[in-house]
């Protein structure tokens, strides 16, 4: 036993005595050879929008308009009557050309061009300069001034319409992008997202249903396009909301579907057509509801009545509450009168009323709004 013990000893000791050397001759014998590099990973790649953009920037275009207006030669009081009047007299004031500058969407590939009704306003020429430095005349085709909307046409070869976004929900949050001629320094492209849908109130047009957006548009790019990420039409931008004339991020836009159906009617008819009942809504407020003894906010009151209006012949009078519209609910003016305006005119409708606290249904037929006439 004791012969095996120092055996075992002995070995023991030979390979230590081995081990040292080679660790301290080759030492990198005792090392596993490495693990092979990983494989190389490539950077993530950088969102880009320069294919949308290249797709819309042929269809948007710059809007130049000129006219002719009378200045007082004279120093006048604040007086709109009296400075019309001295501007009318001979002698009294001299011509000035006042330019104005804007945007524009070509909508189709026969030369239909929409753009904002603010910036052809009261125009003496328009004129049209498109992505690739061509410039021509623009016609006129109509306006609806109660959207803030204007068709033109131009005659060229070889337009690009722009693409529309058809049925595509447009959300809040959505990557947009806005194109135009802000201050006039040439074709400009800002991003930005959809920062909130269905904006009214705002005192802008008469009918409002606006996209609001952080994507920079500044004067010049009303009557541009905002744009998705396809190059799709989004909207027709029209306004901004600015302390100094520059951009705050917000601005609005005029829904494409919205301005795609006043362009259709402009385009077939000159003007567009709608419902109209001859009545003015007012809000329900938590007073008129405690005074008329209501235990919901929606609908609207009759505030006044046109004297043989189409509401006036089919009974509807001041002070009546309109609670739904076809079955359809009223929830407030705004949603009133845009619920009524896409209504063919000469059609029968049904509104449902209250008029001291009873419930009644009343037969209208739908007249033609009349057309605003602006001095």
């Amino acid at each position: 036993m004791r012969r095996l013990w120092l055996l075992f000893a002995q070995t023991v000791t030979v390979c230590l005595g081995i081990l040292f050397i080679v660790a301290t001759l080759r030492p990198d014998w005792l090392h596993s050879a490495p693990p092979p590099p990983a494989p190389a990973v490539a950077p993530p790649l950088q969102a880009s929008f320069a294919a949308a953009v290249a797709q819309a920037t042929p269809s948007v275009v710059n809007v130049y308009t000129s006219k002719h207006i009378n200045v007082p030669l004279i120093p006048l009081p604040a007086d709109p009557e009296l400075e019309r009047l001295f501007r009318d007299i001979p002698g009294f004031s001299r011509r000035k050309e006042s330019t104005n500058l804007g945007s524009g969407v070509i909508v189709r590939g026969d030369g239909y061009i929409l753009t904002n009704y603010h910036v052809i306003e009261a125009a003496d020429a328009i004129e049209v300069a498109l992505s690739d430095g061509r410039q021509t005349r623009a016609e006129l085709v109509g306006a609806d001034p109660e959207s803030d909307l204007a068709v033109l046409k131009i005659d060229l070869p070889d337009l690009r319409a722009i693409g529309f976004n058809g049925e595509h929900q447009v959300r809040t949050g959505d990557v947009v992008l806005a194109i135009g001629n802000p201050f006039g320094v040439g074709q400009t492209t800002t991003m930005g997202i959809v920062s909130a849908l269905g904006r009214n109130r705002l005192g802008i047009n008469i009918y409002e249903n606006f996209i609001q957006t952080d994507a920079a548009i500044n004067p010049g790019n009303s009557g541009g396009a905002l744009i998705d990420t396809t190059g799709r039409l989004v909207g027709i931008n029209t306004a901004i909301y600015s302390e100094t004339g520059g951009s705050l991020g917000i601005g609005f836009a005029i829904p494409a579907q919205a301005a795609h159906t006043i362009m259709d009617q402009i385009i077939k008819t000159g003007t567009v057509t709608r419902g109209w009942l001859g009545i003015e809504p007012q809000d329900i407020t938590p007073d008129l509801a405690r005074a008329f003894n209501l235990k919901q906010s929606d609908g609207v009151i009759i505030a006044s009545v046109l004297r043989n209006g189409p509401a006036w012949r089919a009974g509807i009078r001041v002070g009546d509450i309109v609670l739904k519209l076809n079955d359809q609910t009223v929830y407030d003016s705004i949603g009133f009168l845009n619920q009524i305006a896409p209504l063919p005119p000469r059609e029968t409708i049904t509104l449902t009323i209250m008029r001291e606290g009873k419930k009644r249904d009343l037969d209208v037929q739908v007249g033609t709004r009349p057309r605003i006439r602006k001095p």
